[in-house]
């Protein structure tokens, strides 16, 4: 798919943006999924923003919130991905999947099944080299890496209050769960 391709489904998106503001927009599947945000959500996409940003190489920035089309079916846009920096700063409404070294998902009660099991096959089978899952409903952040045709070969449950560390092609970088945001009616490890 060209950008301007991917350019042209994500205006698509964005009108459905416009009209339920509040909800984040995604084609899963082929289906168009809207998925309400809720402060816990953002402020994990924050926190871990902030917790990785001194830690990235200066040729390396993020993108959130953003159409990275995949296929026909699917078009996600990931909490958080990283992309080379020269990439980023051309400022697109849709980037290809292949710039994409770090994909991170926080899950939402209407996004399990997309984040644990599409996205992991998805992301996998385009090569994403590491894939991160902070979930403030279980208290913890699943760990991928290894990627294969079926999904991610590798991966560990890492328990709020433990320390995320990822060895990837941009060095090793870390993320403390300690205070990360938990839904109330979970209790922390």
């Amino acid at each position: 798919m060209t950008i301007s391709e991917s350019d042209r489904l994500h205006s698509q998106l964005s009108r459905f943006e416009d009209m339920f503001p509040g909800y984040r927009t995604e084609i899963v599947e082929g289906a168009i999924v809207m998925s309400p945000v809720k402060p816990h959500h953002n402020e994990t996409i924050w926190e871990v923003r902030n917790r990785l940003q001194a830690q990235l190489p200066s040729e390396w920035w993020f993108i959130s919130d953003v159409a990275v089309p995949f296929d026909d079916d699917n078009e996600f846009c990931p909490d958080l991905a990283v992309i080379p920096k020269a990439e980023r700063d051309k400022n697109l409404s849709a980037y290809p999947p292949d710039l994409v070294e770090l994909a991170i998902e926080v899950v939402s009660p209407s996004s399990v099944r997309n984040d644990y099991e599409v996205k992991d096959r998805a992301y996998a089978r385009r090569g994403i080299p590491h894939y991160l899952i902070f979930d403030p409903y279980k208290a913890h952040c699943l760990t991928l890496w290894n990627p294969g045709p079926d999904g991610y070969r590798g991966r560990d449950v890492i328990p709020y209050g433990d320390t995320v560390t990822v060895e990837s092609g941009l060095g090793k970088l870390t993320v403390d769960t300690t205070d990360l945001p938990v839904d109330p009616g979970v209790s922390r490890p």
